[in-house]
């Protein structure tokens, strides 16, 4: 799936620039689509989704609990979950992590309490014995798991989404671009990191001025620094405005479909892109097409910028 270019493309100042973008980031959007296609066949994306099949998806409740007392927690199981499935022990020293675990038993169908609240409680249901009853929520008690951070052992499948390349003086160019933008960025070295596994964040700076802010995480390979740079411009420019979880994997999609248009502008290898938005939009690829317009439009913007 590779998405390097024979040659390069440039787009000069003529009466026909516009459209000459837009056909072939129309062509390379297809391409794109055609590789999500070939990534969500594939054995490795396969793999990958099994195994995060096996994650609970824990409520927003225990998602604040998780992140007050791990804030750098991304994935989390039980201690015999991270033996039993993944092959993997939890280190010495480590202190769990307390959440809230349904308790599901046999449930009275009247009083909808278990067996034994049941026969303290004032309820006088008796139609049917308790081994009988169907089993439901009864409650919640106190649970303890651990970050995979926390964790040693076997591995587990990820998915090689980096962009490749030479990037040059790209995030040079990139960081220089930010007042264009309208973004306040920063590089932030790997040690000052508090944001888990993710590459880069976009969030408002203040409730005064009200600007986007861009952080991503220092690291080695320049090129995947600048798609995930391009990545966060992305949301800054489409998304600051919305606070729509339901809409959150098709932004993902849309900005991941932006680094990877202006990704393969600046001659970079974005195949992983088609990775990255299989995960995201695994069942719709279509949905890259759907919003081809702002796509299109976003990614203009951001070469216009760097051409400047």
């Amino acid at each position: 799936m590779s998405t390097t270019r024979d040659s390069s493309v440039s787009f000069d100042q003529t009466d026909t620039r516009s459209d000459e973008m837009n056909s072939t980031i129309e062509q390379w959007i297809d391409e794109l689509v055609a590789g999500v296609d070939d990534a969500q066949a594939s054995e490795e994306f396969q793999e990958w989704l099994d195994v995060q099949s096996r994650f609970h998806d824990y409520s927003y409740r225990n998602t604040l609990l998780i992140k007050r007392q791990y804030p750098e927690a991304s994935r989390v199981a039980g201690y015999r979950t991270w033996q039993e499935e993944f092959d993997r022990h939890v280190t010495e020293g480590e202190s769990a992590i307390w959440i809230w675990a349904p308790i599901i038993t046999k449930q009275c169908p009247e009083c909808e309490n278990s067996p034994s609240y049941h026969e303290d409680s004032d309820c006088e249901y008796d139609e049917t014995p308790p081994e009988e009853w169907s089993e439901g929520l009864v409650g919640f008690k106190p649970a303890p798991v651990f970050d995979i951070s926390q964790t040693e052992g076997e591995p587990l499948p990820d998915l090689n989404t980096e962009a490749t390349g030479d990037a040059g003086d790209l995030v040079e160019q990139l960081t220089a671009a930010a007042d264009d933008l309208g973004v306040t960025v920063r590089i932030v070295p790997e040690a000052e990191w508090t944001h888990g596994e993710a590459k880069g964040i976009c969030e408002q700076l203040s409730f005064v001025d009200m600007l986007p802010r861009v952080e991503v995480r220092d690291r080695e390979n320049d090129a995947d620094l600048a798609r995930t740079l391009i990545h966060e411009y992305a949301h800054a420019l489409l998304h600051f405005d919305v606070d729509d979880d339901t809409e959150r994997s098709k932004r993902e999609v849309e900005a991941e479909a932006v680094a990877y248009v202006v990704g393969r502008y600046c001659e970079l290898d974005t195949s992983g892109s088609a990775f990255y938005l299989a995960a995201w939009e695994s069942d719709d690829p279509e949905v890259v097409r759907e919003r081809l317009g702002r796509i299109s439009r976003t990614a203009e913007e951001l070469i216009d910028v760097l051409e400047r």
